[in-house]
């Protein structure tokens, strides 16, 4: 009797599973129908810190990855299906929201890759190409899945409190994940996927090689240097009398004005703190990561943040700041570059640039010139989102069953896959992006500044990574990118919303105006 028991209740199992799974989804439509930005947090929680590498690792048993669980029966991972239904609860819950959607400027241009894919979709069908070949993460369609996360970030976060509290977030999930970095850097020898001492021969310590922790690290960064630095800050809980910041004003409103002053959260002793402390590790974080790629990507990150500075304050870091950022790259890049091979001083920042199988052309250079012959033999169409370059056999790291469908330029990876079409669409899905951000900078007030700058800094620091890595084939990577797109417009539309009058620290009444 024991055993038949036994043996039902293990029979019942998958069934008792599939039943708790229906009620997790039910109550998680529910909660996304009421409150869609509580749905959004754990999805970011999970790009943000679970790594999506392991390369470099010395591990012989590797474990399917996160980001890649259901790709083989549901095409695409099972996380990205997630998003995408918390994207439609979100979109139900604005319907029965007053007033306009929010507008994202860069939204049509990913309509425009989703009609690409399908285009492509389309002649792999006619040519006997396996669906899931075309619809890989190692052609394009990552890029089209960056649009519903961009939406679904704008519906679930509308209104100007719901946005400085995403930007609070973001800032201590970038603190958490720097101070993991650094615990493990300092006991337990560092990231565990560290290429450079495992496949390179140099003996430095990583604290992370996957870029987007430092990527996180840059928009926490960003952050936390508008609020210790940014404008407002020289008289903190002031605000300038009789100036009244952009999107405060409540239509149709009579009576007193209503001036904002900065959060008081902000202008707390212990927020103060925590934005040192932020400030401090996340920018150690980078640093200690020994990728060129994130150094060059953190200069451009803290540029963009420094020019949204008033400029007394912004000569002031500056010869604050670069002095100790200089040196801490230096000596970093000295630890790492003065083991490579290939000699010292400037030369060795190129070490890997050199390979003795062809002489003084590397296998990196030699990939680029494989992929451009194929490029300028298919300028109008590509080889096709399923396609391999010509010739791909002869690079090392090729040699494997993915060999020859990615290579290290994101621009390339497009210009080869998708052709013509695919660079038009990479070039105004840019520059709506940039026309955007400009903007932000410009007219956001200093609540939401650090929102919009932690968004422009993110896609600045990502810029030597679209240009010599390889970030579209890459779920976490695409995605977090999306998550940097998306800030900028998270913040513009919470400005646009009128704010409430209510009586609390964070609105005052100008004394110059009597009440009605």
């Amino acid at each position: 009797m024991p055993d038949i028991v036994l043996q039902g209740l293990f029979a019942s199992l998958p069934f008792v599973v599939v039943v708790l799974l229906a009620v997790v989804a039910v109550l998680a439509a529910g909660l996304g129908l009421v409150w869609p930005r509580l749905l959004v947090y754990p999805y970011l929680c999970a790009f943000f810190w679970i790594t999506s590498t392991n390369y470099g690792s010395l591990a012989v048993f590797v474990t399917p990855g996160f980001y890649s669980r259901g790709s083989g029966l549901l095409l695409f991972p099972l996380v990205l299906w997630m998003m995408l239904g918390a994207w439609c609860c979100a979109r139900v819950a604005a319907a029965f929201r007053h007033g306009p959607a929010p507008a994202c400027s860069v939204v049509p241009w990913f309509w425009g890759w989703a009609a690409l894919l399908a285009a492509h979709l389309g002649a792999a069908v006619l040519a006997g190409v396996p669906l899931k070949d075309a619809l890989a993460p190692s052609g394009f369609s990552n890029i089209v899945w960056m649009g519903p996360l961009i939406g679904l970030m704008l519906l679930a976060f509308r209104t100007r409190e719901e946005a400085v509290e995403l930007a609070g977030f973001i800032m201590l999930a970038g603190l958490a994940r720097a101070l993991f970095g650094l615990g493990r850097w300092a006991a337990f020898g560092g990231d565990p996927n560290n290429v450079y001492a495992n496949m390179n021969a140099i003996r430095i310590r990583l604290t992370f090689f996957d870029i987007n922790d430092s990527l996180l690290c840059m928009m926490a960064c960003a952050i936390a240097a508008v609020v210790l630095f940014g404008p407002g800050q020289e008289r903190p809980g002031l605000a300038r009398p009789g100036l009244a910041r952009p999107g405060l004003a409540r239509p149709g409103l009579e009576g007193p004005r209503l001036v904002a002053s900065a959060p008081a959260a902000t202008q707390h002793p212990l927020w103060r703190a925590i934005a040192w402390l932020t400030l401090l590790t996340t920018a150690a974080c980078i640093v200690l990561s020994y990728r060129r790629s994130a150094w060059i990507g953190f200069m451009l990150g803290c540029a963009v943040v420094l020019l949204r500075f008033p400029p007394r304050r912004r000569v002031q870091l500056a010869l604050a700041a670069l002095p100790l950022a200089g040196g801490a790259l230096a000596y970093a890049a000295l630890r790492r570059l003065g083991q490579a091979r290939g000699g010292g001083g400037l030369a060795s920042l190129l070490y890997d640039m050199q390979s003795r199988r062809f002489g003084p052309e590397s296998e990196r250079v030699l990939e680029l010139k494989l992929v451009l012959a194929d490029i300028l033999a298919r300028p109008f169409t590509g080889i096709g989102a399923w396609g391999r370059y010509t010739g791909y056999q002869q690079i090392s790291w090729q040699a494997n069953p993915d060999g020859g469908l990615f290579l290290h330029s994101g621009i390339l990876h497009v210009a080869l896959k998708s052709g013509l079409p695919g660079v038009i669409l990479l070039a105004g899905t840019v520059w709506a992006f940039v026309l955007a951000a400009r903007r932000a900078l410009r007219t956001l007030p200093p609540e939401l500044l650090g929102l919009g700058t932690a968004g422009v800094a993110g896609a600045a620091f990502m810029i030597p990574d679209i240009l010599i890595g390889t970030p579209f084939p890459q779920v976490r990577t695409t995605q977090m990118l999306a998550v940097a797109l998306a800030l900028p417009y998270v913040a513009l539309a919470a400005n646009s919303v009128p704010a409430l009058p209510k009586r609390s620290a964070h609105l005052r009444l100008r004394p110059d105006v009597a009440p009605a």
